[in-house]
């Protein structure tokens, strides 16, 4: 089976744009794949989390990756920083890495833009995540379009390994889901759904009440058009919740733009169809949380196994570049 591996930060509550754009198809993965997920608490320190919470919010998403339908004797489930192995591989790779690649980084970019001190981990955290990537021989990686720049860096990354010291990593090809890959901001359309958005009303958490994703949706930014049309340049604000909808029901974005003529039974029908949708996994998450020994003997479980596949691909890093084994 072709060996998957992605990775998650345990930063805030998960919403409708992980599950959508990512998190379900983890799940789909599961029947075709050998798949490997990565709870990655070490990237997260890039990030302002105070120490007391961090240990909270991994497990808190452990227990909703298994609330989403991950399943421990089919999935390798592990957190990142239970593994040595990642933080060493990633000094190895940053000693093949050049200072103008990252440099290049869009996310870095903007996430160092206008901030007066940078921390180098946020400067080399795509090496560490090539890291991730190349322990696990993963033949694909599944991901986001914002993702696709890292990805490639981890793909060059490893080229430039084994051209240098032969034949060490498997290169990863993207994975990228298609309809709702990119879900948007209910209150800013032009923009993707996110954690960390300014304004609750424009996330929907997987977590939220039934109620509360009703409100806002009817609350979403649509425009001044009384009709109906799937036109994504244009018509940002329709199109995200057309494209919505079709991810709730699996449908086509034009095919469920022609069925409606207001945006006021668009919406509300939405909201029907997101509550549908997600409302499995909230029940299953309050279940689990009512055991989080299970959860984190899960997350023990998969760290051995993380282990063993990860040591058998550092050693062959560290032998290739000739440190001495004894």
């Amino acid at each position: 089976m072709e060996r998957i591996f992605s990775g998650i930060q345990p930063t805030n509550d998960l919403h409708l744009g992980n599950y959508f754009g990512a998190l379900r198809n983890w799940v789909t993965l599961q029947e075709s794949a050998e798949c490997t997920y990565c709870i990655v608490d070490l990237h997260s320190l890039t990030a302002s989390i105070e120490p007391a919470e961090l240990p909270e919010r991994t497990l808190r998403l452990a227990v909703m990756l298994l609330a989403i339908g991950l399943d421990p004797p089919r999935t390798t489930i592990f957190v990142q920083s239970h593994v040595p192995a990642h933080a060493e591989l990633a000094w190895l790779l940053q000693c093949v890495t050049p200072v103008g690649e990252l440099n290049r980084m869009t996310q870095f970019k903007e996430k160092s833009h206008g901030r007066e001190s940078v921390s180098t981990g946020l400067f080399t955290y795509p090496v560490l995540q090539a890291a991730d990537i190349l322990l696990y021989d993963a033949a694909a990686v599944p991901i986001g379009e914002d993702q696709k720049q890292h990805l490639e860096l981890s793909r060059d990354i490893a080229q430039r390994f084994n051209n240098r010291f032969g034949d060490t990593f498997v290169i990863p090809e993207p994975l990228i889901p298609g309809v709702a890959a990119r879900v948007m901001d209910l209150q800013h359309p032009e923009r993707k759904m996110s954690k960390s958005a300014d304004s609750a009303l424009g996330t929907i958490f997987l977590l939220d009440s039934s109620d509360d994703i009703a409100a806002k949706v009817k609350r979403a930014v649509t425009d001044s058009e009384p009709a109906v049309s799937y036109d994504p340049q244009q018509r940002p604000g329709v199109s995200n919740l057309i494209e919505i909808l079709a991810a709730s029901t699996e449908g086509r974005p034009d095919d469920i733009a022609s069925r409606y003529s207001t945006c006021a039974q668009l919406k509300a029908d939405t909201a029907d169809a997101v509550n549908a949708a997600i409302e499995p996994v909230r029940a299953r998450y309050a279940s689990l949380s009512a055991d989080l020994g299970e959860v984190a003997a899960v997350l023990r479980n998969g760290a051995d196994q993380a282990v063993l596949v990860a040591s058998a691909t550092l050693r062959r890093a560290y032998t290739a570049v000739g440190l001495y084994r004894s």
